[in-house]
C-alpha cells in the first residue's frame, strides 16, 4: 500500500513537469505583450510609416508625414519643382495635354487632372495624396477642402522660382538638393551666356511671340525677356521702350524693330488663328525685308516647351539647351 502510494505521488509529480514544459515551449518566441516576432515587425514598419513632423504653412503649423510617399503639388509649376527635388509626383495639374519634353518621361505615369479655377477634387482623391503642397494664391480658397484628402501645406507667394523651390524643399527636407539644383542652373547659365557671348556678340536679339490676334515683343523687365536678355546676355533691340514688359505691335510696325536675330515662338502651334497670322506675316514682304530674314538668322523655339519659362529651374534649364543648339546650329552652317 505504501509502495502504490509512492508511485501515486511520483507520477502526480511527472505530470505536472511535463504540464509546465508544455506551457513554457509554447511562450518561446512571445514577448511580454503576448505578440509574436513577426507582430512586432508590423507593428514597428505601421509605426515608421506613421511617423510625423510638424511644417510651417501660411495657414498654421501642419503635421505631415515624415517621409512622404504620394504627393502632389498644385499650379502647373509646382509639380516641376517637385521634379527637380527628386519627387515625382502622383498626379498634376496640366494646361497642355503633352508634357514638355524635358518631363514626358519622369511624369509618364502621373494622373493628369487639367487646370481650372477650381480644383479637380475627384481626381486628386483618386491618387491618393498622403501629401499635398500649393501656392497660397492659387489653392487658399479650396483649402478646407484639399485638407480633408490629405495634409495640405499652403506657401507664400513669392517674387522668384528660387524662394520658391526653397521653400518647396524646406516642406520635404530637401535644402541641400534645392541649393544644388540652384548652383547647377547658375553654372549652366554662365557657361551659355560665355558661348553666346562668342557666337553673337553685340549683335541684337528679338524675342517675339506670335499670338492668334496680335505680334509680342518681350523686353528685359518681364520673366521670359529677362531670360533672354539678362542672364543669357542677349542685347535687345535699342528701339524697344525701356520702361515696359512686353509690347504689342502691328505687322506694319515691324520694321520699326529691326533686330540681327529673331527668337520666335507660335502661342499655340494648334491654333488656326495663330497659324494664319504666322503665314500672314511669313509672306509679307514688311517681314522679308527684316534684316535676321535675309541673314536667316531666325529660331523658331516649341510654345509648350516654354510654358514655364522663367518660374522653373528644369524649365530654364531645357531652354538653356534649346538657345544654344538653335545658335551653334546657325553658326555651322
Amino acid at each position: 500500500m505504501k509502495r502504490n502510494k509512492i508511485m501515486i505521488t511520483g507520477l502526480v509529480i511527472l505530470l505536472l513537469i511535463m504540464l509546465s514544459t508544455a506551457c513554457a515551449g509554447k511562450n518561446t518566441g512571445s514577448n511580454n505583450f503576448g505578440t509574436t516576432s513577426e507582430d512586432s515587425a508590423e507593428t514597428s514598419a505601421s509605426a515608421s510609416d506613421n511617423k510625423q513632423r510638424v511644417v510651417k504653412s501660411t495657414n498654421g503649423d501642419i503635421r505631415i508625414p515624415t517621409e512622404p510617399k504620394r504627393v502632389i503639388g498644385l499650379s502647373v509649376v509646382y509639380p516641376e519643382f517637385l521634379y527637380a527635388l527628386g519627387v515625382t509626383p502622383v498626379a498634376v495639374q496640366n494646361y497642355h495635354q503633352d508634357f514638355p519634353s524635358y518631363l514626358e518621361e519622369g511624369l509618364k505615369d502621373a494622373l493628369k487632372t487639367g487646370i481650372a479655377e477650381t480644383p479637380n477634387f475627384e481626381a486628386i482623391l483618386s491618387a491618393k495624396p498622403d501629401l499635398i503642397i500649393a501656392p497660397v494664391w492659387w489653392s487658399e480658397k479650396d483649402y478646407e477642402q484639399l485638407s480633408k484628402i490629405a495634409p495640405t501645406v499652403l506657401l507664400p507667394q513669392r517674387d522668384h522660382w528660387r524662394e520658391e523651390l526653397l521653400d518647396i524643399a524646406e516642406v520635404l527636407d530637401k535644402k541641400e538638393q534645392a541649393e544644388q539644383v540652384i548652383e547647377d542652373l547658375h553654372q549652366q547659365e554662365a557657361d551659355a551666356k560665355a558661348k553666346l557671348d562668342t557666337l553673337v556678340g553685340n549683335e541684337t536679339v528679338m524675342y517675339m511671340m506670335i499670338m492668334a490676334d496680335q505680334l509680342i515683343i518681350y523686353g528685359e523687365n518681364i520673366d521670359r525677356g529677362s531670360f533672354i536678355h539678362k542672364v543669357l546676355g542677349l542685347s535687345p533691340v535699342k528701339e524697344f521702350p525701356q520702361n515696359e514688359k512686353s509690347i504689342s505691335i502691328s505687322l506694319e510696325k515691324i520694321p520699326d524693330y529691326n533686330p540681327d536675330h529673331i527668337i520666335l515662338q507660335l502661342d499655340d502651334e494648334s491654333n488656326e488663328k495663330v497659324q494664319n497670322r504666322y503665314k500672314e506675316m511669313l509672306d509679307s514682304s514688311l517681314w522679308k525685308n527684316m534684316t535676321a530674314v535675309k541673314k536667316n538668322q531666325i529660331y523658331m523655339m516649341n510654345g509648350k516647351e516654354w510654358f514655364n519659362l522663367g518660374m522653373s529651374p528644369l524649365a530654364d534649364s531645357s531652354a538653356i539647351n534649346d538657345v544654344l543648339d538653335a545658335f551653334e546650329k546657325k553658326g555651322n552652317e
